[in-house]
Formats: structure tokens, C-alpha cells, sequence
């Protein structure tokens, strides 16, 4: 086991292990670069001391998987499926690299409820139609969310989508975009640990950090 496993980074309202959500393609073409940058966003995360969390599926986010792994990171997946062997058989998903596997048994839509709303922090990474319904549950349930700008997929449209949403309608949500996977993720830690940051998730007794 690395070293780094040894060190969790609390939140310091709850004391539970902060958890980062990585969304994004589950399949397409992908180049060896977007490929590492995604493997060195799970390594940050577990040098960081964080949780990260998935959808449990292939594709960018596992790719963010295997980089957390590598150092010891801690690794959550949330299936669609009911059981181990739909996950495989029907969903073609990896197993083997989570420390933990929580069966839904929802289908690829209804685990995005779960997904968002078990993370505290949520990264975006490309991303097709499904990674775009996790990023407006995360925004519709206040969450900060962090998009690595460059990966492709839907991530040059989130901007404008932001932009426009915020003009309607205020959630709590905050947007951070960075292109380098290790400044994204220090970004979001140091607004989320901020005193001045409140997420509407909290029991509103808890006030402002």
C-alpha cells in the first residue's frame, strides 16, 4: 500500500473523507494525452487524501480510477446494475479497481441521482449527454463543480450553459475551470475548505465554514 493512502483529508464539519465525483465519457475515442490527464486528476485525488468516486463505468473517469489506485487511493463506484454480474455482463464495467461497489440497480440514469448527491466535490471530464445530466443535477443541488477545460466532449459548451442557467435561476452552485488536472482539484479543495463557503447541502444550523 503507498503512502499516500495513509494521509484522508476530513471535511472538517462532518469528518467524513471528502468525496470527488468524476464524471465523464464512458466510451468514444479518446488520445493518449486526455487518457494520463485523467489518470493524473485520480492521482491528485489520492495524494490529496480524497475519496473519488465514480459511476463505475469505463471510458475517462476510469481512466481517473486507475491513477488513484496507483497510489493507494481510496475508490467508490456506483453501478447501475443490480448485481456484480449485470455490472459486467450487461454493463461492461470494471469491478476489479473500486475498494468499494454499491449496486444501485437503477439503470445508467437513475445512479446519476446517487452519484451526484454522494459527492461533495464534482469534476467534469468530456462527457456526452449522460455526463450533461450529472453536471445539471449538480448545479440544480448547489454542488462545486470543477470542469477540466481541453478534454473535450461537452465541456467548450459549459460556459455558456452557466452563464445562461445563473441568469434564470440561482442554485449555490459554483462553476471553477482549469486545464491542468492537479490546479483543478486544488482549486475546488481550497474553495470547499474556505470559511466562507457554504454548500446548500448542509443542515442549515451549520452556518458558513
Amino acid at each position: 500500500m503507498n503512502s499516500h493512502s495513509n494521509h484522508v483529508m476530513r471535511d472538517p464539519l462532518t469528518g467524513i473523507q471528502i468525496r470527488v465525483g468524476v464524471m465523464g465519457a464512458a466510451g468514444g475515442v479518446a488520445d493518449a494525452l486526455l487518457l494520463e490527464r485523467c489518470q493524473a486528476l485520480g492521482r491528485t485525488i489520492a495524494k490529496r487524501g480524497c475519496c473519488l468516486l465514480t459511476g463505475a463505468c469505463p471510458g475517462l473517469p476510469h481512466e481517473a480510477v486507475l491513477g488513484a489506485k496507483a497510489l493507494g487511493g481510496h475508490t467508490i463506484g456506483i453501478s447501475p446494475a443490480v448485481s456484480l454480474k449485470e455490472h459486467v455482463d450487461l454493463y461492461g464495467s470494471p469491478y476489479k479497481e473500486y475498494d468499494v461497489l454499491v449496486f444501485t440497480g437503477l439503470g445508467l440514469m437513475g445512479r446519476e441521482l446517487v452519484n451526484i448527491r454522494s459527492s461533495d466535490l464534482v469534476v467534469v471530464v468530456g462527457g456526452r449527454s449522460g455526463t450533461l445530466g450529472e453536471f445539471a443535477i449538480a448545479y440544480e443541488e448547489g454542488k462545486l463543480i470543477g470542469v477540466l477545460t481541453g478534454s473535450g466532449g461537452i465541456t467548450p459548451t459549459l460556459p455558456a450553459i452557466v452563464e445562461s442557467v445563473a441568469a434564470a435561476k440561482s442554485t449555490g452552485a459554483e462553476v471553477l475551470y482549469h486545464t491542468e488536472p492537479d490546479r483543478l482539484v486544488d482549486l475546488l479543495l481550497e474553495r470547499y475548505l474556505s470559511e466562507a463557503y457554504h454548500c446548500p447541502c448542509y443542515p442549515s444550523d451549520r452556518g458558513a465554514r
